[in-house]
């Protein structure tokens, strides 16, 4: 195995050569017999050369390749190793021996080592947005279709901490000493989030006055191994136009007695706090939230402000957690769909409609389809809070929804594509290029699947020519896109 440039290195496979990025295996050959073996809490020293896109740091040793958590680029560490497999091993730092010149004196997290859930706080944001840009390129530049794409620099919000308005926590411990915070990477044990600097204040404040509920009226705490106790999760949403506060406690069972005391104590103790919710989830799976909701408020939902369009925000309601970036965002779409006032536009997997309700004052006609029926209720309740009439909403598969309006013979001018991280399926772009719209904006939250999906579009007659990316979670590794694309006269 050979280097060949710092971030990149070349592995001889059955007599050939291929390029593995980010990442080093020798699949030839063993470890030698004279390398020390890598075990599980041993310490190493390490040089990083470079992040993944998971946010570890990069480095190799003479038989593994290594991802060290809380390392930056240009950091030579000292690593405990906390998992070893066959040829990869993942740590996290002891010591920093050498820091990187990326590396910030005076970072916004004092927890941040331990924490690991914003792996870029501690690097200095300029070089934040330079490895964001630099993501973006590679993924876009690994298709040799997509090479005469402009990546503009990174648009970044005014805040770069107490930004996070909406969050979904764990809660763990006992009742005596409750645990409400994150996952650590790679466990189900919970960091306690005290006073996390990404939070928006009121979210900070909403945490700490649940956790003294918890104690004070003993709630007890769900177990996920004996299936015992209440609490399971909180979620917190705050309105910044309204800068008012939703809270959701997420139950294993209904037990109305403990919840309704807990949300009692929360609404005297924080008069912000306008929504109190208890979701019932008995579920054993991941998923934070269930189905049925139980409103302990006689207000059900907060109302935020992006741009000129009001939304109001219910407890499972998808939004943005960044308001700002919210706003460059649709700022964005706007700007690049060029809309004249008689245009039909189609905004598919619409959410709760901001994106559509942005851009309908220019339009003559708005059509959003999203999958989720209580987002597209919230929709349609937008739609009639901000006197837009020109906007319908479908619920319904996207694909099947898009053959529905090639059967109908439907013209459509622009269509705005925001699907989840996974991007689009293929049959939902081949249906949308055969509406053949002059316009296609495409808003994404993964570099990877924009990349995949904007080489299939291209192959169907609409060139992308510029991707414009956006700082929605600064301090992490996530960026959010907006692509341009235009339909080819090339095409038949």
């Amino acid at each position: 195995m050979k280097k060949e440039s710092k971030n990149k290195l070349v592995t001889k496979q059955g007599g050939k050569i291929s390029r593995v990025t980010d990442i080093a295996i020798n699949i030839d050959r063993p470890p030698q017999s004279r390398a020390k073996p890598l075990l599980q809490k041993s310490v190493v020293e390490a040089q990083i050369s470079g992040l993944d896109d998971e946010g570890y740091g990069i480095s190799f040793s003479e038989t593994h390749a290594l991802r060290i958590a809380g390392a930056l680029p240009g950091d030579t560490v000292l690593a405990v190793i906390d998992h070893v497999a066959q040829r990869m091993a993942f740590g996290h730092v002891k010591k920093i021996q050498i820091p990187s010149p990326m590396r910030s004196r005076r970072p916004p997290c004092r927890e941040s080592s331990k924490c690991l859930g914003c792996p870029l706080i501690v690097m200095k944001y300029r070089d934040q947005a330079g490895w964001k840009y630099n993501f973006i390129l590679r993924h876009m530049q690994s298709y040799r279709e997509l090479e005469d794409i402009t990546v503009h620099p990174v648009l970044s919000p005014l805040r770069l901490i107490h930004y996070r308005t909406t969050v979904r926590l764990a809660i763990a411990g006992k009742h005596s000493e409750p645990y409400i915070g994150i996952f650590r990477r790679s466990s189900h044990d919970v960091f306690d989030q005290e006073d996390c600097p990404i939070h928006h204040p009121l979210v900070n404040r909403a945490i700490e006055v649940v956790r003294r509920g918890i104690s004070k009226l003993k709630v007890p705490v769900y177990n996920p191994r004996s299936k015992m106790g209440l609490l399971r999760y909180l979620v917190v949403r705050v309105s910044e136009a309204e800068q008012k506060v939703m809270v959701v406690f997420v139950t294993a069972k209904r037990s109305f007695n403990e919840i309704h005391h807990l949300g009692k104590f929360v609404g005297e103790q924080l008069p912000e706090v306008e929504v109190i919710v208890q979701n019932v989830n008995s579920s054993e799976g991941n998923v934070i939230m269930g189905a049925t909701d139980h409103f302990l408020t006689a207000k059900h939902h907060l109302t935020e402000r992006i741009g000129e369009v009001s939304l109001m925000i219910s407890p499972r309601s998808f939004f943005q957690v960044n308001r700002d970036g919210a706003r460059l965002i649709y700022e964005k779409v706007k700007e690049w769909a060029r809309l004249g006032g008689s245009e039909t536009v189609l905004d598919l997997y619409c959410g709760i409609g901001g994106i559509a309700l942005t851009l309908a004052r220019g339009a003559g006609r708005v059509i959003g389809v999203e999958v989720v029926e209580s987002a597209v209720e919230d929709a349609r309740r937008n739609a009639r809070l901000n006197g837009i009439t020109n906007c319908t909403f479908e619920s319904g598969d996207v694909a099947e929804q898009l053959e529905e309006l090639a059967e109908q013979e439907e013209h459509v001018d622009v269509v705005v594509l925001n699907p989840p991280r996974k991007g689009c399926d293929e049959p939902v772009l081949r249906c949308v290029a055969a509406l053949a719209p002059r316009t296609l904006i495409y808003v994404s939250c993964s570099p990877q699947s924009l990349a995949r999906d904007l080489n299939l579009l291209k192959n169907l007659g609409y060139v992308c020519s510029d991707v414009q990316p956006v700082d929605m979670f600064p301090q992490t590794m996530h960026v959010e896109n907006v692509a341009r694309l235009e339909k080819s006269n090339n095409t038949a």
